[in-house]
């Protein structure tokens, strides 16, 4: 569906410590963010940022909806990539957690990053890694990456009818454990909004937004068939934290600057009415409607 590029782009995964001896201590207002909200892992981060209300501690720089570099980067990460990779050639891409002291980058691993701002950072927020769900955590985040992300496949142009009937099964397997899950708790872990829910309702959009397209519309039909599953999404969506980020004409762009798949007939049909960004920035406490 989409072209990507082959060279190999580095990966730097330093991690936020408790004190100077791990080399990053978390200290406010050193670390600075680069996010494309258009991107899902960078989407994920933007949410989890503004759900334990880091706008100061931890600001945010916005890079645009669709990579600017002719190798598919971003021209304002190039100067952080240098100055943190000796002969660096590959793309600067999101999302980045850079060192504002300095002027190297520290991570650009997500799950790292967000782990380190709800662990680090986020004593004022939302417990989103609640002591005891960590295998939990991430075996949603399998289900996600494993069975609804299978979506990209069922709607792949050039793959075969038994392949993409496959990838479609796994996809609605994955919808329906969630919405099994979904059906008897207002949250993926139960009571309380996790990491967990921050990563699902980002593949969810995604699904909605991206891979739908590429589905036709018998299979949009059935995705549609998860009423839990829906209706928790947009409970999500009319949360500031979540509404506040979700720039839908900024995933538009990035979608058509790098697919290369064709448009099916289920492309029209949309199975949420998405909110658009909020204006404003919104607290922690805020963003879980305390």
């Amino acid at each position: 569906m989409s072209s990507t590029t082959s060279r190999p782009v580095p990966s730097f995964r330093s991690r936020i410590g408790r004190d100077a001896r791990s080399g990053y201590p978390a200290v406010p207002y050193r670390y600075r963010l680069h996010l494309a909200p258009s991107c899902p892992h960078c989407l994920r981060i933007a949410v989890t940022h503004g759900l334990l209300g880091l706008e100061a501690a931890v600001p945010v720089t916005p890079l645009p909806a669709v990579p600017d570099a002719p190798d598919g980067g971003y021209l304002a990460l190039r100067p952080l990539y240098e100055a943190s990779s000796h002969q660096h050639s590959a793309p600067a891409v999101a999302p980045v957690l850079s060192d504002g002291w300095t002027g190297r980058i520290v991570s650009t691993h997500a799950p790292d990053i967000l782990k380190d701002l709800a662990r680090r950072f986020g004593a004022s927020g939302p417990r989103l890694y609640p002591e005891g769900a960590e295998e939990r955590i991430e075996a949603v985040g399998r289900l996600c990456e494993q069975g609804i992300d299978a979506a990209q496949l069922a709607g792949r142009s050039g793959v075969g009818p038994q392949a993409r009937a496959t990838a479609l099964a796994t996809l609605l397997r994955g919808l329906d454990a969630l919405e099994r899950r979904l059906s008897c708790a207002d949250h993926v872990l139960g009571g309380e909004l996790t990491a967990a829910d921050v990563q699902v309702w980002v593949t969810l959009v995604q699904l909605d937004t991206v891979h739908r397209w590429h589905l036709d519309a018998e299979a949009v039909y059935r995705i549609t068939g998860h009423p839990h599953v829906w209706s928790y999404a947009r409970r999500l969506a009319a949360l500031p934290a979540f509404a506040s980020h979700l720039d839908l004409d900024a995933i538009t762009r990035r979608h058509h600057a790098h697919c290369r798949g064709q448009e099916a007939a289920g492309a029209a049909v949309r199975i949420v009415d998405w909110p658009q960004r909020a204006p404003r920035t919104v607290t922690g406490l805020e963003a879980i409607g305390s």
